[in-house]
């Protein structure tokens, strides 16, 4: 089981997307040796800005959140990095709590922020 590739789903709102690219930026050696899968405005900004392979699944607000958790529920995640915008009112905040609860109740880490998404990636986890 060691030698399994960990899957990593990547998801940021909107105003945390600069804080993704730089995080993602600052770890991609890592990132790189990781399968990676996230919704697909993230995605398709780190593809296009930092060059890595990421597998896009679907936009947040459009059930992108819910399909994690069933991908989570299928066992195809081992972990996930969502930063959230804890200032602005999303629209499917349901969808974003069911997420986490899914993560939660799975035993699936999951980082919320930088200092948490860098220990959750790091070779000893």
């Amino acid at each position: 089981m060691k030698d399994r590739i960990i899957t990593i789903a990547l998801v940021a709102h909107d105003k945390k997307k600069h804080v993704m690219l730089e995080w993602a930026k600052e770890n991609i050696d890592n990132l790189k040796r990781r399968k990676l899968i996230g919704t697909s405005n993230t995605a398709h900004l780190l593809k296009s800005v930092l060059d890595l392979d990421v597998e896009a699944f679907g936009h947040g607000p459009s059930g992108g959140d819910i399909y994690l958790a069933a991908k989570i529920l299928d066992s195809q995640v081992d972990r996930v990095i969502f930063f959230i915008d804890t200032e602005t009112p999303q629209g499917h905040e349901h969808d974003i709590q069911t997420l986490i609860r899914t993560a939660v109740i799975n035993n699936i880490p999951i980082a919320l922020n930088r200092a948490t998404a860098k220990y959750i990636i790091s070779e000893g986890f």
